[in-house]
């Protein structure tokens, strides 16, 4: 029998894709080949800990919100599974290709998709929210949008 799947949950996954994301824009900006690019890695590597702290603020209220009506728990557990498992981030390949001296344009098209997938979570997570953390959230899609227009610029 499946568990019961709250909001909470979906935050939780927030909280991880932030947490990867700080590790991810950590790790491109050691890696990073011009101070202008390892300056702007370092900067959303800190963007993603704020994102990660408001994300966990929020899990900490949250308790047993459970999913709206529209949603059954099977069905909504594995739509959130499945934009979690297709996040770029999680992309082992795309990865493991930076990791291993891939080039400052490849880096910056592998942050905007990490962005572009985020904005898509983040988007399905301000539905789940009760109406009082809904603001919070859109203001992290306008910080995300904000991030894709950073990283498309120096690209």
């Amino acid at each position: 029998m499946a568990r019961f799947f709250k909001a909470a949950d979906a935050v939780q996954a927030a909280v991880d894709i932030e947490k990867k994301g700080e590790e991810f824009y950590a790790g491109l900006a050691k890696a990073a080949a011009s101070q202008p690019l390892r300056e702007l890695f370092i900067h959303l590597a800190g963007e993603e800990k704020k994102h990660e702290l408001t994300f966990s603020a929020l899990l900490s209220r949250l308790a047993d919100t459970e999913l709206p009506a529209w949603s059954t728990e099977d069905e909504y557990a594995m739509y959130v599974g499945a934009l979690v498992d297709s996040h770029s981030l999680f992309d082992a390949a795309g990865g493991a290709r930076l990791a291993k001296g891939g080039s400052a344009q490849e880096a910056l098209r592998f942050a905007i998709a990490f962005e572009k997938d985020t904005l898509l979570f983040f988007m399905e997570l301000k539905d789940l929210v009760p109406d009082a953390h809904q603001p919070a959230v859109q203001a992290l899609i306008e910080e995300e949008r904000k991030h894709i227009r950073q990283l498309s610029a120096m690209l």
